[in-house]
């Protein structure tokens, strides 16, 4: 019997996601090559684009490799097979590629080096200890693209003219650098340099001895990173982190801490098998875990029980650790205080600030994209987001309804925006706080750059209900339609449409500061949500925030409000013990004008009810850093401690008066702090369950979703979502977007989007 002869068919396929800089192309090539098919692939601004000609049963299996093994840093969003007529292409080859107007695929994420390339390092003769060495897996991508599509002219490698060898590489199909943008060796591309003494250093070993040599000495260096600088010193002196602090200004902010493998990290921390997975991920984040180790010097993270920690993500960092004499080191972002992460060489070399350092390391590659270290902490075995940035950043979030020209103004502090384009919301980089001024010039260069990138025109800008945010003020100079959305409201759909909820949801909403419809300050709602509005079921009793932002300044003046309101005078005669290290003069200030009703904004923001308790509880009266009170406290707890403190439910408030009371009386009763943390961490545990079985009792609802910055709260967040589980609610988080502010700005493109097109 005679073989049946298959039909030839011809497809075409069209595959959007992030397709481009990632090894797309060549993978399709040799799919393919293996399964003899005919045809092209070529990247355009709509994405990959892949014509095949050949067997119906060869074409089957091409199609399967696309979806199911396809390169570990891309991701596809969606793919499309067309019939075509049948051309007849004598070979299979990768084409140029086409540039649509207003069309646009996704850029990578930066890629930590890949293993191929740590072999390279040291075998292949034109990239020994290159340290910018990088291949298609690997290597910079969002951080020094000015413009799509992905293409060596629109990089800052384009000052760089590849030797013959990268050439032979670059244009060769079955090479792993086929087209691999940044391609470079020691013959032809960027390479390092040090500033030492006045002197200038080009060789590699000389500038890996000398810092070895400076580390020890307890110097401090600014060394270039894939975003920006950082600042680098000794992980285990005392001394050099007090020199550190000096230069960043930061009293006690703790600093991460890069290790050499995660072999080292293990003889220090006992890593869950979801945190040594992150860290070993392609995306490199600084990852938040518990250690009660005490080998590090306590001026590294004061009062703190967690570690923010991260792998080598440069081929720098892996020739740093082969030549210095150290476990760990501190490698910090470079900038002061509050402004934003120094990219330009310049900003170091010629300026004031690179006087500051004992050595400056730096490459002659240009940074065009700012982008910080992401930070992820493992929350119920789940990554939560906390600060999104490289490894992350633009990666988009798919939604259910299109969002083109939809423009998400973002926050005030940990501000960050969102723009839409077709189905997709994409997120830009942490920024930080737009009331610095350098801050701010970034948040606009930012939305400058994605615009061009994205080719996005904004439709509509959504921003917060404050009118004096100057995320706000942004919104309205772009001159287009704007709508104001609560600022709770936005955390909400934020996460119902990560999670692709649908219908009415509940929701709870634990934050520091948000303005209400009410003009008051909010923060601990319990809400009934869907995309076009909310209802508010129930909140913590307002407090008077005496001094306004400076109550959050100084969380002392926060826990005055909430025990003098109770105790009145009788707070002075009996339990002032807490107060003994207030200035008298101040104090009586705060009293006045709690007496008097000024400057006394209300809010019943449950950030500043941890505030209070920390503050009460002698942990942080005064927070040098944003959330230092809250996670002082939560650094003191037990694992095994159920009581709890009392507490009055309202028609629609919560009132804490006998918490305090309570409080009061452990503390008389010389009753351990970590004991007072924990009861006070299990009574808002309680009060969350509460209020929830009420909600669904009242609407038989049985989805909620958890946001705002409480929800970083380790203990609070998995004793929480256990509790409700267990008692048959369908809990929701975020996973791709931050649940502190970084993630409004997507919440308000969500509202946006909706309205425009689904509505």
């Amino acid at each position: 019997m005679k073989d049946k002869i298959e039909k030839l068919i011809s497809r075409k396929i069209i595959i959007n996601g992030i397709v481009q800089g990632v090894g797309f192309r060549p993978f399709v090539y040799r799919i393919a090559k293996k399964y003899n098919l005919k045809g092209y692939v070529i990247n355009t601004t709509k994405g990959v684009e892949i014509f095949v000609e050949g067997t119906d049963s060869d074409f089957d299996l091409f199609y399967y490799e696309i979806n199911k093994n396809y390169p570990t840093a891309a991701e596809i969003k969606s793919i499309y097979v067309y019939e075509n007529e049948f051309v007849g292409f004598e070979d299979f080859e990768i084409s140029e590629s086409i540039n649509y107007d207003n069309f646009i695929t996704f850029i990578s994420p930066d890629i930590g080096v890949c293993d191929d390339c740590l072999n390279d390092l040291k075998t292949q003769r034109n990239r020994i200890n290159y340290a910018l060495i990088n291949c298609t897996n690997c290597g910079p991508r969002f951080s020094i693209i000015y413009n799509l599509p992905y293409d060596r002219n629109n990089t800052s490698m384009n000052e760089f003219e590849m030797c013959n060898k990268c050439k032979q590489e670059y244009n060769d199909p079955l090479n792993r650098r086929f087209h691999a943008q940044p391609i470079s060796c020691n013959n032809c591309g960027p390479g390092y340099f040090m500033i030492l003494d006045n002197n200038k250093i080009n060789n590699i070993e000389e500038i890996l001895k000398n810092l070895n040599n400076l580390i020890s000495q307890n110097k401090i260096i600014a060394i270039k990173g894939t975003g920006g600088f950082h600042i680098l010193c000794n992980a285990f002196s005392e001394t050099a982190i007090k020199k550190l602090r000096a230069i960043k200004k930061r009293n006690n902010k703790p600093f991460a801490l890069m290790f050499k493998n995660i072999e080292t990290i293990r003889k220090y921390i006992d890593l869950s098998k979801e945190e040594e997975h992150l860290l070993l991920s392609w995306r490199r984040p600084i990852v938040i875990v518990n250690t009660y180790v005490s080998t590090f010097p306590k001026n590294l993270a004061p009062g703190l029980n967690t570690l923010g920690i991260f792998l080598p993500y440069m081929p720098f960092h892996y020739l740093l650790f082969e030549k210095i004499d150290f476990d760990a080191v501190v490698l910090t972002s470079c900038n002061i205080t509050e402004e934003p992460i120094i990219k330009d060489d310049d900003n170091i070399l010629n300026n004031d600030i690179g006087k500051i350092f004992d050595a400056v390391v730096y490459y002659n590659r240009k940074i065009v994209n700012r982008v910080d270290d992401s930070v992820v902490r493992v929350i119920n075995n789940i990554p939560f987001i906390l600060r999104r940035a490289r490894g992350y950043v633009p990666e988009s979030i798919s939604l259910s309804w299109s969002a083109e020209g939809i423009m998400g103004a973002g926050a005030e502090l940990s501000a960050c925006f969102c723009i839409g384009k077709e189905n997709q919301a994409i997120l830009s980089q942490y920024i930080g706080d737009l009331k610095n001024f350098e801050t701010y010039k970034f948040y606009e260069e930012a939305y400058e750059r994605f615009s061009t990138m994205f080719r996005f025109s904004p439709l509509l800008v959504v921003h917060d209900l404050h009118p004096d945010y100057l995320s706000t003020h942004f919104a309205m100079k772009l001159k287009i339609d704007t709508i104001a959305i609560q600022h709770h409201f936005a955390h909400a759909i934020g996460c119902m449409a990560e999670n692709h909820l649908e219908s009415k949801t509940l929701a709870v909403i634990f934050d520091g500061t948000g303005l209400g419809v009410d003009g008051k300050i909010w923060g601990s709602e319990f809400m009934i949500v869907d995309y076009v509005g909310f209802e508010r079921y129930l909140h913590f009793d307002y407090i008077e925030l005496p001094g306004g932002d400076k109550a959050i300044e100084e969380p002392w003046r926060v826990a005055l409000s909430y025990l003098y309101r109770i105790f009145g005078d009788e707070l002075f005669e009996k339990y002032n013990f807490w107060l003994k290290d207030v200035d008298l003069e101040k104090l009586k200030s705060v009293i006045e004008i709690l007496n008097k009703n000024i400057n006394c904004p209300l809010s019943c923001g449950a950030g500043r009810l941890f505030d209070a308790i920390s503050a009460l509880l002698g942990l942080c009266k005064y927070s040098t850093y944003n959330a230092e009170a809250p996670s002082r406290l939560e650094s003191i707890l037990l694992n095994n401690i159920n009581d709890r403190y009392e507490v009055q439910f309202g028609d629609n408030v919560i009132y804490f008066n006998e918490m305090f009371e309570q409080i009061i009386d452990d503390l008389c009763s010389n009753i351990e702090k970590s004991i007072i943390a924990t009861k006070f961490h299990n009574t808002i545990i309680y009060v969350i369950f509460k209020g929830l079985m009420k909600m669904r009792k009242d609407t038989n609802i049985c989805d909620v979703v958890l946001s705002g910055g409480v929800f970083q709260n380790k203990y609070l967040t998995e004793r929480l979502i256990h509790l409700l589980e267990n008692n048959k609610f369908n809990v929701y988080v975020n996973r791709k977007v931050p649940c502190n502010d970084s993630g409004i700005a997507f919440g308000q493109l969500v509202y946006g989007s909706f309205l425009k097109y689904k509505t």
